[in-house]
């Protein structure tokens, strides 16, 4: 999408579609009605346009002005969450009105339009007709002040990442995922390396084994590195990556299972904040881990009662296969830790029903001692209106995880699901690292189209990430 910037008057630009940002009091449409010869107020009056957060009003401009087709969208009291859905939904409507060239003028910066339009322009119809593809937009004029390049980076980082989730779990699997991080190698300062099934079972990596021996498409370890110049800081991220979750002897329903390929949206996350950090060339140590499995059954499956011994010690009975991201998770927080020089350690997966329960699809579960850490994640994540929601990692409930016969087992109970699960992986995190989960199974994917983003894979908290590494350089 080439993306530019103007000091026209939002009506002499010239375009197929003018996206114009209306609050409730109407107040940007002074200048354009006029260029109606009063009209354009008279015809919002008639069609009940009262600028009312997520309403929209598609007009012809008869030659009125320099766009073939004027759309209004309301956005309310112009809160800047209202003004970011109403620019994703812009995206949304050129896709479905199959507009190319895009002019849009909006109360938000230049980058949160370019971030917000690329979010709602984007579709995944890989496997759709090519008749029935709409294509996307080919030019964004902003009226207003330049966009910086960053916008785009992390734009396209989103988009990414939001490609890996929909892919289809025949064709995206532990082994093509960990290519799709090889392909970052190709970044300047960035190096891949795989661990495969048999490199896991010699290093300990008894949560991607135990979760990973049921299919017969082996799980892995992918490690990436990022070594700018001149860093500032170092940081490490964990993904979870169960391309496929069948819920193992504690099978899912179908319906519980439909949209299972969306479990490894925590590593697209992961995977692409780094892909966004080294693009933008940050100073910022980074490391990657994703642990990339698929929970399926067969006569090799891990079982109900098993118990794992892992490389810290911590030993775990299995109480539920289909709490099996946590165990992978774990082998990946070990590493993570082991890194020298890391200063915050940050895990990102879909990992409890119960976090959707609390805080729904519109924001991302928080978890973590370390308040300044929480505060740092909770400024760049309002920066990018992307919803975090810190939830209490209330240390009396590890009693709720207390195993019979062995240290802890992987299940706490119906209570406290989402606390129960981040106590759980704090057993892996080395005392007194700074340390973050995010539980993204909520945000991560949407099984219907919203205000912001169509149905399937958000790619949310990738543009948030990656605003806070850029603030510790």
């Amino acid at each position: 999408m080439n993306v530019q910037a103007t000091t026209q008057a939002p009506a002499d630009l010239p375009c197929d579609l003018l996206a114009v940002g209306v609050g409730s009091d109407l107040a940007e449409l002074t200048d354009l009605d006029a260029r109606f010869g009063g009209k354009l107020l008279e015809a919002c009056s008639d069609r009940n346009f009262k600028g009312a957060a997520g309403s929209t009003l598609a007009l012809p401009s008869f030659g009125n002005i320099g766009a073939k087709t004027l759309l209004l969208v309301g956005v309310g009291d112009r809160s800047r969450r209202a003004v970011r859905n109403g620019i994703g939904k812009v995206g949304r409507e050129a896709r479905a009105l199959s507009v190319t060239n895009l002019g849009v003028s909006f109360p938000a910066t230049a980058d949160a339009i370019v971030e917000g339009i690329s979010a709602g322009n984007y579709v995944y119809d890989e496997y759709k007709p090519e008749r029935d593809r709409a294509p996307g937009l080919s030019s964004l004029v902003i009226c207003g002040s330049a966009p910086s390049a960053a916008a785009s980076v992390r734009a396209g980082a989103q988009s990414w990442a939001r490609d890996l989730v929909n892919q289809p779990p025949a064709d995206l699997y532990p082994e093509t995922l960990a290519d799709a991080a090889r392909e970052l190698a190709s970044i300047d300062g960035v190096e891949c390396e795989v661990w495969d099934f048999e490199r896991c079972r010699d290093e300990g990596c008894v949560g991607i084994i135990a979760v990973g021996r049921g299919s017969s498409k082996p799980g892995c370890m992918i490690r990436l590195s990022y070594r700018p110049p001149n860093a500032k800081a170092h940081v490490a991220l964990v993904g979870k990556g169960v391309t496929f979750d069948a819920g193992g002897y504690s099978i899912k329903p179908t319906g519980g299972m439909q949209t299972m390929r969306c479990d490894m949206a925590g590593a697209a996350t992961m995977l692409g904040v780094h892909k966004a950090v080294a693009e933008l060339g940050l100073p910022v140590n980074v490391d990657t881990f994703v642990g990339a499995v698929e929970n399926l059954v067969d006569g090799d499956a891990y079982k109900l009662s098993d118990i794992l011994r892992y490389r810290n010690g911590v030993t775990v009975e299995i109480h539920n296969t289909d709490a099996e991201g946590r165990l992978v998770l774990a082998d990946c927080l070990i590493e993570a830790c082991k890194v020298e020089g890391v200063q915050h350690v940050v895990d990102a997966a879909t990992l409890t029903g119960a976090c959707v329960v609390a805080v729904g699809g519109d924001f991302t579960g928080l978890f973590t001692d370390d308040d300044a850490l929480a505060a740092d994640l909770g400024a760049a994540s309002e920066a990018c209106d992307e919803g975090l929601w810190r939830l209490p990692l209330h240390a009396p409930y590890k009693e709720m995880l207390k195993g019979e016969w062995s240290q802890i087992k992987n299940v706490g109970g119906r209570a406290a699901g989402a606390t129960t699960a981040a106590l759980f992986l704090q057993h892996f995190v080395t005392e007194g690292t700074s340390w973050a989960h995010l539980d993204v199974a909520g945000s991560a994917f949407h099984d219907k189209a919203g205000k912001r983003y169509a149905a399937g894979a958000t790619g949310e908290m990738v543009r948030s990430l990656t605003t806070w590494i850029a603030s510790l350089a």
